[in-house]
């Protein structure tokens, strides 16, 4: 099983990647927020410097509806020693589907089809996408899926919503059905609602076939997430092998450290305090000031909470503070007062 870690906008950048590879791992790839400008600012090319990815498989991702925007920020990708890039046609934002980017871009197939042609005969480096599977009706995915099939997409992670239904109600597990029962064209990634081993293992018995997770809340609440399902589904091939042979399933084995990076699969306070910490001194050497570093961190303390139980007089604590010193002080209060909740399938 291959997994990904999604995209999230201001949280998961080389900052929050770099912590996460060092203290948990057991990721194959990990994607960038998007980029959208073509002259890549600031923020744009600290997430894609080399010595800022350093051992880690990283794809940018590229936000547009411009094919000759698309192909200068290829080619100024490339540059920096990358050879594949992802399109961004799942973000279901409205401001960004309002102007069709994004998952907006789904509405306008025509334009699509030819943007994609376009891009696929002049880019320098190959292209992977991320989609929705329409705006308003999942109807529309036939047609969107006939249009992808006509390219040498280098991988297509489906998250089965509309744009209309942001995050809301369940994925169609039928749209990602269908993309598997296609001509096999490209390799397909699931995206969408793995929050725990349960709701991985649920979707791999309706689609057994499924090879590929990109996963973004899950780990952002569980950071172990990743270095559990590896777990459970190696524990499933060993026990469907032991069965065949009529012998005891052999021990679960991890991937290799130097693949995926260190992985720990039950999880720590200390480690989740040391995670915490290496990204909370990455904030504050690079932002300007102790208000944009603990706006950060507030961010993340919104999916980071769920890691322990009866925590809510401790998270007002740490949405208060206003300098270091208070922050430091509430995290703290909370990591010794509070239990993880118990790792549950």
């Amino acid at each position: 099983m291959k997994l990904y870690l999604a995209p999230m906008e201001g949280i998961t950048t080389y900052i929050y990647r770099t912590a996460y590879y060092h203290y948990f791992g057991g990721i194959d790839k990990y994607f960038t927020p998007f980029i959208a400008s073509k002259k890549l600012n600031r923020r744009e090319l600290n997430e894609i410097l080399p010595e800022h990815n350093q051992n880690l498989n990283v794809v940018p991702q590229i936000l547009t509806n411009r094919a000759d925007e698309f192909l200068l920020i290829a080619g100024k990708i490339a540059e920096y020693g990358y050879q594949t890039v992802n399109l961004n046609l799942g973000c279901p934002s409205g401001t960004v589907a309002a102007r069709k980017r994004g998952a907006g871009f789904l509405s306008v197939p025509d334009a699509l089809d030819c943007f994609l042609y376009e891009i696929y005969e002049k880019s320098p480096v190959k292209i992977s996408i991320k989609t929705r599977i329409g705006i308003e009706s999942i109807e529309e995915w036939a047609r969107i899926l006939e249009i992808y099939q006509k390219y040498p997409i280098d991988e297509l992670i489906i998250h089965p919503r509309l744009q209309k239904e942001f995050y809301q109600y369940k994925p169609h597990a039928e749209a990602f059905e269908a993309a598997l029962a296609a001509p096999p064209k490209f390799p397909l990634c699931y995206n969408g609602d793995i929050i725990s081993v349960k709701s991985c293992e649920a979707l791999l018995d309706r689609l057994p076939q499924t090879d590929c997770m990109m996963i973004g809340r899950g780990i952002l609440k569980n950071p172990a997430l990743p270095a559990q399902i590896r777990r459970m589904t190696q524990s499933t091939i060993d026990t469907a092998i032991g069965l065949q042979s009529h012998q005891a399933p052999q021990q679960p084995s991890l991937p290799p450290d130097d693949a995926v990076g260190a992985v720990s699969e039950a999880l720590r306070k200390e480690t989740l305090k040391a995670f915490h910490d290496e990204i909370f001194e990455g904030y504050a050497a690079q932002m300007p000031g102790e208000t944009p570093t603990l706006f950060k961190m507030k961010d993340l303390w919104t999916y980071l909470i769920a890691c322990f139980a009866s925590a809510d007089k401790h998270l007002k604590k740490i949405r208060k503070a206003s300098n270091y010193t208070d922050y430091k002080i509430a995290v703290n209060h909370l990591f010794r007062a509070c239990e993880l909740v118990s790792a549950s399938p």
